[in-house]
């Protein structure tokens, strides 16, 4: 019983890559720009939407739908480099990242699957 607690402190306390990631449809060019505080975690739940049909972006579920799971990658655009400082604002940080790849990459329109903040 011992080592099973141990484990699931070593697991909560274990730093996992936060960042910015795409969904890209290698169909259709079109990309979704997202960011979280855990990269492997919202893959997982991001492809698990898709799959069962649930996910919020209607568009890019159309298209999943049409396409087929083949045709959608999920790629790690950017990880936030995490530092020993204990008030790091990870939040901040990977907001303003985020603010970056969606600017560099327009993930909009016949771009994308990103809304343009206010619409």
């Amino acid at each position: 019983m011992d080592r099973k607690k141990e484990l699931k402190m070593m697991y909560k306390e274990a730093k996992r890559p936060m960042g910015i990631f795409q969904i890209k449809n290698g169909q259709t060019g079109k990309i979704l720009v997202g960011s979280s505080n855990n990269l492997e975690a919202m893959k997982n739940r991001e492809m698990f939407m898709l799959k069962t049909g649930a996910h919020f972006n209607r568009e890019l579920q159309q298209d999943y739908n049409q396409y087929g799971a083949d045709a959608f990658t999920f790629e790690v655009l950017e990880t936030l480099k995490l530092t020993d400082n204990p008030f790091q604002d990870t939040k901040k940080e990977l907001e303003e990242l985020e603010e970056k790849w969606l600017k560099t990459l327009q993930p909009y329109d016949e771009n994308g699957y990103n809304k343009r903040k206010g619409t």
